[in-house]
């Protein structure tokens, strides 16, 4: 059954912000006393679940909340060092041409979003943002009742295992992005529905007709 909307991850999904978080992390782990991240810890927490990250880094959950805040603060002022990743814009228009509607559901702040896709925020039917680490399941189900599609005709879109994880506690079908934040081999160890390596192979996937 052919995907009549489509619900997207930002970061390490449309936008390349890997760079920046690199560049960051280690600010914000100062600024709120968790643990750094050395350049050989980066290729295992690639593999790691959120959880499983949360733990290594040992950051509580109770200061979450706050250091999404931040992290947030920190994107708006970086915005213009966070591209799309290279035909992005294309690939979404693409689908929206043929009648997918698309949403986006992330943990940035729907302003700093908008911002990142430019042009391309038009194309979005529906935004629901500033997602916590652990909320997106929530977010989705309110994207679907809003679209007024059926839960199987649904599909999210993201770079992490939790991406797939919150797709499975709604019902619906997951694709996992390999040039994002974490190793295409930890992401098929999940057995998405879709597994794309290239843009193209989104709209392959959705567009199948086309």
């Amino acid at each position: 059954m052919p995907y009549s909307l489509a619900i997207f991850d930002l970061d390490g999904t449309l936008a390349d912000s890997f760079p920046w978080f690199l560049r960051t992390i280690n600010d914000v782990a100062d600024h709120f006393n968790f643990r750094r991240v050395k350049d050989e810890d980066i290729e295992e927490l690639r593999h790691a679940s959120s959880r499983e990250i949360l733990a290594r880094l040992e950051v509580p959950l109770w200061k979450l909340p706050a250091i999404a805040r931040h992290a947030r603060r920190l994107k708006a002022e970086a915005a213009s060092e966070i591209p799309l990743f290279a035909g992005v814009e294309a690939m979404l228009r693409t689908l929206a041409e043929h009648g997918v509607q698309l949403a986006l559901v992330t943990s940035d702040s729907e302003a700093n979003a908008r911002e990142k896709l430019g042009d391309s925020a038009a194309l979005f039917a529906h935004f629901d943002c500033s997602a916590s680490i652990f909320g997106k399941p929530a977010k989705f189900r309110r994207v679907i009742r809003r679209a007024g599609v059926s839960p199987e005709r649904v599909i999210a879109i993201g770079d992490e295992v939790r991406d797939i994880e919150a797709a499975r506690a709604v019902g619906i079908a997951c694709g996992a992005v390999c040039w994002g934040y974490a190793a295409p081999k930890a992401l098929r160890a999940h057995a998405p529905d879709h597994t794309f390596e290239q843009l193209d192979e989104i709209v392959r996937a959705l567009c199948p007709a086309r």
